[in-house]
């Protein structure tokens, strides 16, 4: 949430009368994600009004977003301003908001704009595309310690906190504090825990080398910690292994079966599986909470049911029942397939928000749609550290080095800055090849 908004206090805010309704019909879209992002594409030639919502005025290719945690990226190679989508969709408005309040009977949604107040905005389509957020199973209080990873701000605290790690550790005196200092923690092994210790492993031995006269940032401790049997659970046994064995090699110490108690300013405090009471405590000064994800609090603002993670039970045509012109997608919506939930990922939320477009546009014409949503599964992939990668699909299961020119090729060709998306490659694959050290370790301003 940027500050002018978090600035901006309803009770504090002047209510906007919204001008009359126009003839065309509006359909609104919270969140430019990538579900939210593919809707507003589908419904480009439309004859609609599309106003496409978000407290930011950025969007993010999430994937990437542990290489900016760990200085490989700067922010702006993984952001692009959402404004620009006007010049390209001329029936496409953007509208920098927070949502605060929905009603569904009376088709409107209440949302606060920095120096404008709450305004109410009429819609005959809703699509919530508000994504996730990290979740900390109950424990909300492990957040001011153990920060998550969902967007820029989170990155660049993560990339602040390791980088004043070491900072700290090269002038106290004290061998315990140094050792605490240099020491790092994950708290979950899925995807994102296995790429951001691959990629903090990478960045103390070759990033930092040489920064530091008294103490060797490849001397680092990184452990990444997971309740689970093994890790990537959402991959095969055979990857899960391989990434383990990988994840060694770096460095990285891997300890599965530990579920994590207590997480504080000096660390954390986890339990061994089937070993009732035993606990050890880790001394970490910076833990890094990678673990699950929650759905927003705005799927809730509907009534709908939702799960466990909050997010809004939908049909297959990923409608809210009982709520019509209301659709969800992204993170935010659960949707069963095969007798099993769509996966929260980008592919599945591109394609999720790509079929609620061209469905709004089809029941406009008079259309009747009658194939529901159908989730083509085109793999899963992680990037475990330099020039090594994982890739499942289906019967095929491969990893190493071709494997992950294949994920940097599509990475690349998916960044949201286009016009510097050669340059960026020349340089990403360069110190990727040569492991010449990042130049991104200071902020931009």
């Amino acid at each position: 949430m940027s500050a002018m908004l978090a600035e901006t206090r309803p009770d504090e805010a002047t209510a906007v009368a919204e001008a009359p309704r126009r003839e065309r019909k509006r359909i609104l879209i919270i969140g430019a994600g990538f579900a939210g992002l593919a809707a507003a594409r589908a419904l480009r030639r439309a004859d609609v009004d599309v106003v496409l919502i978000d407290r930011r005025n950025h969007h993010i290719f999430q994937p990437l977003l542990y290489q900016v945690a760990t200085a490989v990226l700067s922010p702006a190679e993984i952001a692009a301003p959402i404004r620009q989508l006007e010049v390209k969709q001329p029936n496409l408005s953007v509208l920098l908001a927070e949502v605060m309040g929905l009603d569904v009977a009376s088709r409107t949604i209440e949302a606060s704009s920095p120096g404008v107040g709450i305004r109410k905005i009429a819609y005959d389509y809703l699509v919530v595309a508000t994504g996730a957020r990290p979740s900390y199973f109950g424990h909300d209080e492990f957040a001011q310690h153990a920060p998550g990873l969902k967007n820029l701000s989170d990155a660049e605290t993560i990339r602040a906190k390791i980088l004043g790690a070491f900072e700290l550790a090269a002038t106290t005196e004290d061998e315990s504090e140094r050792a605490r200092q240099m020491t790092f923690v994950l708290v979950g092994a899925g995807p994102t825990g296995v790429e951001l210790a691959a990629s903090l492993a990478q960045m103390v031995r070759v990033t930092l080398r040489g920064n530091f006269r008294r103490i060797d940032p490849a001397q680092a401790k990184i452990i990444l910690l997971d309740a689970g049997k093994r890790v990537l659970p959402t991959f095969a046994e055979s990857l899960s292994r391989r990434v383990t064995r990988r994840l060694t090699k770096l460095g990285v110490k891997v300890q599965t079966g530990v579920k994590v108690e207590t997480v504080d300013a000096e660390g954390v405090v986890a339990s061994e599986s089937g070993i009732p009471g035993a606990t050890v405590r880790i001394p970490s000064a910076t833990v890094l909470w990678t673990a699950g994800v929650a759905a927003s609090p705005i799927p809730k603002m509907l009534g709908a049911k939702t799960d466990r993670a909050g997010r809004a039970l939908v049909d297959p045509f990923l409608k809210v029942v009982d709520a019509p012109g209301v659709f969800v997608v992204g993170d935010a919506a659960s949707v069963m397939q095969n007798e099993h939930p769509v996966p929260g990922v980008a592919q599945a939320a591109i394609q999720e928000g790509r079929f609620v477009g061209r469905l709004i546009a089809k029941e406009l014409k008079g259309q009747k749609v009658k194939r529901p949503f159908r989730y083509f599964d085109k793999g899963n992939m992680a990037v475990v550290g330099k020039n090594y990668a994982v890739l499942e699909r289906g019967w095929l299961r491969t990893s190493g080095f071709l494997t992950w020119l294949v994920w940097a090729f599509i990475h690349i060709l998916s960044l949201p800055q286009l016009q510097n998306r050669l340059r960026v490659q020349r340089q990403w694959l360069w110190s990727y090849f040569t492991g010449q050290r990042s130049s991104r370790l200071i902020p931009e301003p």
